[in-house]
């Protein structure tokens, strides 16, 4: 039986076009540590598994508007709504609240 976190990390992968990689660096951790996250082997500390939460919550929002790939590169780039970060830094900074905020104006229409 599959666990959350890994069921988590493959729909971080088919659905928001992420690698391996970029959830290792999103969440501020390696990527064999992911590796063992996607096996079962291993669970991420609480403040990761709330980053890894919030990060699969803004996919998901993100599938609305966008495709796997688009979802990829909304993620990575850089955002004049949020003063010139990038979505990935916010999110792994505990600060997804921001990020939200967006979605909410793309959800009302507003062209970003």
């Amino acid at each position: 039986m599959q666990g959350a976190i890994a069921r988590y990390i493959d729909d971080l992968r088919e659905t928001g076009g992420l690698k391996g990689t970029d959830i290792a660096n999103i969440a501020d951790v390696s990527t064999a540590t992911v590796s063992r996250w996607s096996t079962g082997k291993a669970s991420p500390q609480p403040r990761t598994q709330l980053v890894l939460s919030d990060l699969h919550y803004i996919v998901s929002r993100l599938r609305d508007y966008y495709t796997s790939d688009e979802i990829r590169m909304w993620l990575f780039a850089r955002h004049p709504q949020l003063n010139g970060e990038r979505a990935i830094d916010v999110i792994n900074a505990g600060r997804s609240e921001e990020i939200l905020g967006v979605l909410e104006r793309l959800d009302s229409g507003a062209y970003l």
